[in-house]
């Protein structure tokens, strides 16, 4: 089998970036206004479990009277470009290197490119599969649903889309098309999708709780 991952909130916990993230833009806030880092990062996360994602810096920067595109422009920088503090556990390692004996593992990932790869560095994770692939790389319209890396990797094995089993979270994108072509999908429930209900045709053929359940169980997809 081909095993082919996606990254957020289904190798780790995407909220762990998003909080580095949140205290790095509160350093900045402090710095530049002596905004409290305790209080612009606690705005932001009360915002964020309100409203979900989407205009949080503009409405903190509202929220003290500093707003304007410059400084937005900043806050947005100082987000994107952050060394973050986020793990990888020992036992997904671990697990991940045992399969990876048997089975070529890729990994695909959409987001901004500088995000995507301060993920994959600060996670220390390149040594685990064979190829990388940060979508956004190869154009924005490349990233998932479409199946662009997918058909990379399948020229690369010179196999069959029933060879490859594609392990993600977001029934919104990740699995479609896969499912389409006769690939085996693998649905994470974790993370902000964890509770959504798919369209029809748009979840994984398989569902599991956490990321570590697959690992022990994936010789029985």
């Amino acid at each position: 089998m081909i095993i082919i991952f996606d990254l957020d909130d289904t190798l780790y916990d995407e909220i762990n970036y998003v909080k580095s993230g949140f205290e790095e833009v509160s350093k900045f806030l402090n710095k530049n206004f002596s905004i409290n880092k305790n209080d612009s990062f606690d705005f932001m996360m009360n915002f964020l479990n309100k409203n979900g994602r989407g205009r949080i810096f503009n409405s903190i920067l509202k929220q003290y009277g500093i707003y304007n595109k410059k400084n937005l422009m900043s806050c947005i920088s100082t987000y994107r470009k952050h060394k973050p503090k986020i793990y990888m556990s020992k036992d997904i390692i671990n697990l991940l290197l045992k399969l990876g004996k048997k089975n070529p593992l890729y990994l695909v990932t959409d987001g901004n490119k500088i995000v995507q790869k301060n993920k994959v560095d600060s996670l220390n994770i390149e040594y685990l599969f064979k190829k990388i692939f940060i979508t956004h790389r190869y154009g924005i319209n490349n990233a998932k649903p479409s199946l662009y890396c997918f058909n990379i990797i399948k020229k690369m094995e010179n196999c069959n889309w029933s060879d490859i089993v594609y392990v993600g979270d977001n029934p919104k994108k990740d699995f479609v098309n896969l499912n389409k072509v006769g690939a085996k999908t693998v649905r994470i429930l974790n993370g902000s999708f964890k509770n959504l209900k798919a369209k029809e045709g748009y979840d994984a053929i398989f569902c599991y709780k956490n990321i570590i359940n697959f690992l022990i169980d994936y010789e029985k997809i």
